[in-house]
């Protein structure tokens, strides 16, 4: 298994229910590739305030990386980034193996 974490920082003008469009495409998208376990989206809500400005985040678990490898270049992932990747001020990815 393997799980594809992205901390996102959103631009000053995206709306919330710009986020939530987006978040609804992301939950969508299991359907539409195989290998995706579990899609989770949300907001930070943490009270240390190390967030670093990155207020939401949404995870992804694989089968393998072989299916994230299959993802990353599939047609229902790149018509996600045309509406995804205008809203991004900042983002991190990073993936590991559970």
């Amino acid at each position: 298994m393997l799980r594809h974490i992205l901390l996102i920082q959103f631009t000053a003008t995206t709306q919330d229910d710009e986020i939530l469009d987006v978040f609804d495409v992301f939950q969508s998208i299991q359907d539409k590739i195989p290998g995706i376990e579990t899609v989770s989206c949300g907001a930070n809500n943490s009270p240390e305030g190390l967030n670093k400005e990155y207020t939401h985040c949404v995870t992804m678990d694989f089968t393998d990386e072989a299916a994230r490898d299959i993802y990353l270049p599939h047609p229902a992932h790149e018509e996600l980034k045309q509406q995804f990747v205008p809203m991004i001020e900042n983002i991190i990815v990073f993936d590991y193996s559970l």
